[in-house]
């Protein structure tokens, strides 16, 4: 039998797998991929089906961060050209909401650079959130604006805020060697302020900065008990002039392998393939699906993602359907 079926079938029954298991996911045979793609699927298609999520990013303040994340081109230790603006305006990040209707976008991200929202900027999301809910009722609104305090999440939620991302990014024992700005805890503690506001928690990770498999196992499994309902996997793509210029260690196989393997380890949860992933799943992006349930559509915060005719061109020929449904109050699938 394939060994990776027994896994999903172990999961379907409410087990978890060993570390061993999921060390076994990530150091599966090239030629034994298929199989393990097929053993993610079944677990997909349980909570999933057929549908595909697609998700756009709006980044309405661009640079100017105080932290020093090695992978941030918007880092104040970058180097990259990158372009740089303080907060949009209201009008602006709006008439981004409705370009992410046109192209059949559920989720509009607002995204925004530094530390933590200052008073202006939360003022200026909250108003656009407002008139964005009042013109697209389905639409799903996710947040990142940084590390939070108890009352912002609160008053984001009150304006109409479903989701809010703050990701892990990497492992508790590696977070020291992305950044020393800010604390793993410092995340987990917003997280848990998303959580009591009742707004939907997002969180993922960066995969291919220098970790180990086991910190691999580790992120996945910390997504699980912090009860993230979407999680974003994103593919290190190293820009140059920040820390982690040059680094390249991920290959389209392994990373399909870390799909299933998030996949394997939170069953129910909305996997997305974030960012990266045409420069490191390359010609095998359609395979990603398998695993995952969630794409981004269109550019990222300071990368160039792929075509959006391409993406739905790939949907079609794949025979996914793109998945509509908005979340309900508590952040769960009406």
């Amino acid at each position: 039998m394939n060994p990776f079926v027994h896994m999903a079938d172990q999961v379907l029954t409410g087990s978890e797998i060993t570390d061993e298991q999921a060390l076994a996911i990530l150091e599966c045979p090239d030629d034994e991929i298929l199989l393990l793609l097929h053993a993610a699927y079944k677990l997909r298609k349980q909570f999933y089906g057929n549908k595909v999520k697609l998700n756009m990013i709006i980044n309405t303040k661009s640079g100017l961060c105080p932290e020093n994340c090695g992978y941030c081109a918007q880092s104040i230790v970058s180097k990259a050209p990158i372009e740089k603006y303080s907060m949009m305006k209201k009008a602006e990040i709006v008439a981004g909401a409705s370009r992410a209707a046109k192209l059949n976008a559920g989720t509009y991200c607002i995204v925004a650079s530094g530390r933590g929202p200052a008073n202006r900027e939360m003022d200026i999301v909250v108003d656009a959130v407002k008139e964005i809910k009042s013109l697209h009722k389905e639409m799903t609104i996710c947040a990142c604006l940084g590390i939070l305090k108890p009352e912002q999440a609160v008053r984001l939620k009150e304006a109409g805020v479903d989701r809010y991302n703050h990701n892990i990014n990497t492992s508790s024992s590696h977070h020291e060697k992305i950044t020393t700005s800010h604390t793993y805890d410092n995340r987990i503690s917003t997280i848990g302020h998303v959580k009591s506001s009742g707004i939907s928690p997002c969180s993922g990770v960066i995969i291919g900065m220098k970790e180990s498999k086991e910190d691999v196992i580790d992120m996945a499994r910390s997504l699980k008990v912090l009860g993230a309902d979407s999680i974003p996997v994103n593919f290190l793509h190293a820009v140059d002039g920040t820390p982690l210029e040059g680094t390249n260690e991920l290959n389209p196989r392994y990373c399909l392998k870390v799909l299933c393997l998030f996949r394997m380890i939170n069953p129910s949860k909305e996997i997305r393939i974030s960012g990266g992933r045409e420069v490191n799943l390359r010609s095998l992006q359609p395979f990603g699906l398998y695993p995952a349930n969630s794409i981004f559509i269109g550019d990222y915060l300071t990368t160039e993602g792929q075509a959006g005719l391409t993406d739905k061109q790939m949907l079609e020929d794949m025979g996914f359907e793109v998945d509509f449904e908005p979340l309900s109050r508590e952040g769960i699938l009406l």
